[in-house]
């Protein structure tokens, strides 16, 4: 087995463990942590493509800092938005707040 497609499997059960977890889990803070596994499983196999192909490595190095900025900018985000959520609804789990008021 080439050290790329190990790579590859790795940065897929990445994405699989971040999907099981946003299925799953009925925190929101949880499913941020999934998304968070997701984006670096992409990141995992950009970078690991761009390294043991023929591609300039470089290319791939700056996409993966781009993943990784969005990932960040991402976490800042939801993190704002559950603070929010848990004031308003004194619980961050996703059956409370689901609940429509009417």
């Amino acid at each position: 087995m080439s050290p790329l497609m190990m790579y590859q499997l790795v940065a897929l059960g990445l994405l699989a463990i971040g999907l099981y977890g946003i299925v799953w889990r009925k925190s929101l803070v949880g499913m941020l942590i999934s998304v968070e596994l997701m984006l670096n499983g992409a990141g995992l196999s950009i970078v690991s493509a761009s390294q043991l192909t023929a591609a300039d490595s470089a290319t791939g190095q700056i996409a993966t800092l781009f993943v990784m900025g969005l990932a960040a900018a991402e976490a800042t985000l939801v993190l704002a938005i559950i603070v929010v959520v848990a004031k308003r609804f004194k619980s961050t789990e996703t059956d409370v707040v689901s609940r429509l008021k009417g």
